[in-house]
């Protein structure tokens, strides 16, 4: 049966230097982590990436690489976008000992911490494909972290509630990538019905993922929606895409 442990990777989305991919490896060692996903971004294998992961090289062997962020999630079932800015589509930012009980109370399935390139971190778009979002309170004269030092604190949180038996067992939240077929079929749908503004859609999907995301659909519930969905689509054939007044 897995761990906690082995149910979490670490995913670094375009990291922009070899030298702290290497530390973050050795920070995750340190913590007991050992599963790193790679987004683009530069190379690895760099001898400055060897160089700082120290004992942790056989991490940074592992080490998975994809194409693009929605790619590293799709197996995932929980995922937590790291950012230190705050706005209009960064709120509900949890802190990390918020992240660690969270994850450690979770269903079965793959989590990931995800986080962000060194000089400006996730896009708004990139968040937005996150279930959950954490922050790191700082300093304000200075609240911007080393990557790998982000890294160790959410390590250390998760090693500090981790029992280091089987992970708990509960319902099981559907992948990231059954959510986001669900979420382009939604889309989708709402557009053709006129309920979102053709100009900028994305600005209420947006809201839309943040209630479904607190909601952890399984998948039998996504398939569920998702018929639903259909028969709208069945239903609105007729439809002309104007908006009706009540």
């Amino acid at each position: 049966m897995n761990t906690l442990f082995d149910t979490i990777v670490v995913v670094l989305v375009e990291p922009q230097s070899p030298g702290n991919i290497g530390m973050v490896c050795r920070a995750m060692k340190n913590m007991g982590l050992t599963r790193l996903r790679l987004v683009a971004g530069c190379d690895h294998q760099h001898p400055d990436a060897i160089m700082f992961a120290v004992s942790a090289r056989d991490l940074l062997d592992r080490a998975e690489c994809y194409p693009t962020l929605a790619a590293a999630l799709a197996d995932t079932t929980i995922s937590v976008g790291t950012t230190r800015r705050t706005g209009k589509y960064r709120q509900e930012l949890l802190t990390p000992p918020q992240v660690a009980t969270t994850l450690q109370q979770r269903g079965d399935g793959i989590a990931a911490l995800v986080f962000g390139r060194e000089d400006h971190g996730l896009s708004t778009e990139e968040l937005s494909l996150c279930t959950l979002q954490a922050t790191i309170p700082s300093n304000d004269d200075c609240g911007s972290l080393n990557l790998a030092q982000a890294v160790l604190i959410f390590c250390y949180e998760l090693f500090g509630v981790a029992d280091h038996g089987p992970a708990c067992q509960h319902r099981e939240t559907a992948p990231s990538g059954e959510q986001e077929a669900f979420f382009t079929h939604l889309e989708g749908t709402l557009a053709r019905i006129g309920f979102l503004n053709p100009q900028n859609p994305a600005h209420m999907m947006r809201y839309l993922r943040r209630i479904f995301f607190r909601a952890g659909l399984d998948s039998h519930e996504v398939s569920m929606l998702r018929g639903m969905l259909s028969q709208i689509d069945w239903a609105a054939g007729g439809f002309d895409g104007r908006k009706k007044s009540l």
